[in-house]
C-alpha cells in the first residue's frame, strides 16, 4: 500500500489535515482560556506568576464586595416594596374608615 506512488499524496493530505485539526483545537483552547498542557501533562499556558495570582486575588475581593453590595440592594428593594404595598393597603383601610364615618 505504501509502495504505490498514487497513495503518497493521499497520505500527505491525511497528515496535513490531522496537523491542521490539532492546531485549530489548540487555538480554540487558548482562545477560550483553557489551560494548555504539554506532552507529560504539565501546564504550559497560562503560566502562574505572581502578577496573575495577585490579579485573581484582587478580582475575587472585588467580586465578594459586589456580591455584598447586591445583597444590600436586594434588602433595600424588599423594604421599599413592603412600604409601597403596605402603604397602599393602609390607605385603602383609612378610606374605608372615612367612608364608614361619613355614613
Amino acid at each position: 500500500m505504501l509502495t504505490n506512488p498514487d497513495t503518497a499524496p493521499l497520505l500527505v493530505a491525511i497528515v496535513l489535515i490531522a496537523m491542521a485539526g490539532w492546531v485549530f483545537t489548540t487555538w480554540l483552547r487558548v482562545k477560550n482560556g483553557y489551560p494548555l498542557q504539554g506532552g507529560w501533562g504539565q501546564s504550559v499556558y497560562p503560566r502562574r506568576d505572581d502578577e496573575t495570582v495577585e490579579r485573581v486575588k484582587l478580582l475575587s475581593q472585588e467580586n465578594a464586595q459586589l456580591k455584598a453590595e447586591l445583597g444590600s440592594v436586594k434588602d433595600r428593594l424588599a423594604n421599599v416594596e413592603r412600604i409601597v404595598t403596605d402603604g397602599a393597603h393602609a390607605l385603602d383601610r383609612e378610606i374605608e374608615q372615612l367612608r364608614g364615618r361619613a355614613n
